[in-house]
């Protein structure tokens, strides 16, 4: 079971806003209650602000302070919990606080990161700093992670040919062509899923439109190199115009750690394993020689969304495996 003050935590963190680059609200609360609990805490960073507490061994536990930018409020159905970033990723600070508020000396290191839902900054000073095993808190649904998919994000311009709208055979439709060279991506049949995230095209000029902006996201399994799919993708983009791969990176497999899932067992959860599908600041860490695993409360399909929700004793359970993985470590301190 959980208890009102859960709740309450879980309220004061969705109700500070704490969009990419404006952290510094909800790192004055949480630092707060560090303070009043005894907990000792550094602020680390250069380019950005990340929150770190030291622990006896290499084992870390981390997560993100910043939320994708929207303002749903803060509510509780008396199952579910809601709000903007409630499941990712303030659910798992909250679980990690909850812990904290039960330990009495601290094995494992914790790092609240900034920066994870733009550009990654916090875990690339982080990983630059530290080394380690580590437990990416995000959303799993409470299954081990040990997958994590790749991603190629390909912005593209296709070009076309400007007419007046009542003569299509004049021009040449960028927007038809958009479609077309989207629908010969996905004819590749390539392992993972292509996804049409932003289109922009066409105006009220009554004019055939001549160029059509898309935002393409490629996410690929950890079994396949990006550099395939990225041959194989340019194959098509470059007979319809200027394209740019701003996001490339391979996924990774990782063996579990025992100590985590004996971590689980012995807290009553059940070890379950799954895939991650997204970016995470794992990706970081695994660049930087760190072995690393994603996991937390929460689905992910909601996150970002006016229904983004998380189950409240499932933050229950997390805060009671993370006090259970402490006291496990203390046999390696």
């Amino acid at each position: 079971m959980y208890s009102p003050d859960l709740i309450e935590l879980l309220s004061k963190l969705v109700e500070t806003p704490s969009p990419s680059g404006k952290e510094d609200k909800l790192i004055s609360l949480i630092s707060d209650h560090l303070n009043e609990t005894g907990v000792k805490y550094k602020i680390k960073g250069r380019e950005v602000q990340n929150l770190i507490i030291e622990g006896k061994t290499d084992f870390w536990v981390v997560t993100h302070l910043d939320t994708f930018p929207s303002n749903h409020a803060f509510r509780f159905d008396g199952v579910y919990a809601y709000g903007t970033g409630v499941c990712d990723a303030k659910a798992s600070i909250a679980a990690i606080m909850a812990a904290l508020e039960e330990i009495d000396h601290l094995n494992l290191g914790i790092a609240l990161l900034s920066d994870e839902e733009e550009g990654g900054k916090g875990s690339q000073e982080f990983s630059s700093q530290y080394n380690g095993r580590a437990v990416v808190m995000e959303p799993t649904d409470m299954k081990i992670a040990i997958s994590h998919y790749g991603c190629i994000e390909f912005v593209v311009r296709v070009k076309g040919k400007a007419a007046h709208g009542s003569y299509p055979e004049y021009g040449l439709n960028a927007i038809d062509r958009a479609f077309e060279m989207v629908e010969r991506l996905r004819n590749l049949q390539l392992p993972g899923k292509i996804v049409l995230m932003e289109m922009k095209g066409g105006d009220n000029r009554h004019v055939i439109p001549d160029e059509c902006y898309l935002r393409l996201d490629f996410t690929i399994p950890s079994s396949l190199k990006v550099e395939k799919v990225l041959e194989a993708a340019e194959s098509i983009l470059k007979e319809y115009g200027e394209y740019e791969a701003r996001e490339v990176y391979n996924g990774f497999e990782e063996e579990s750690f025992q100590t985590f899932e004996k971590a689980l067992q012995l807290s009553g959860v059940k070890v379950e394993y799954g895939e991650m599908h997204s970016w995470t600041d794992a990706i970081n860490l695994k660049r930087a020689g760190w072995k690393a695993v994603v996991w937390g409360p929460g689905s992910l399909h909601s996150c970002h969304t006016s229904l983004e929700r998380v189950k409240v004793e499932d933050v229950a359970k997390a805060a009671r495996v993370l006090v259970k993985l402490n006291e496990l470590l203390g046999g390696e301190s």
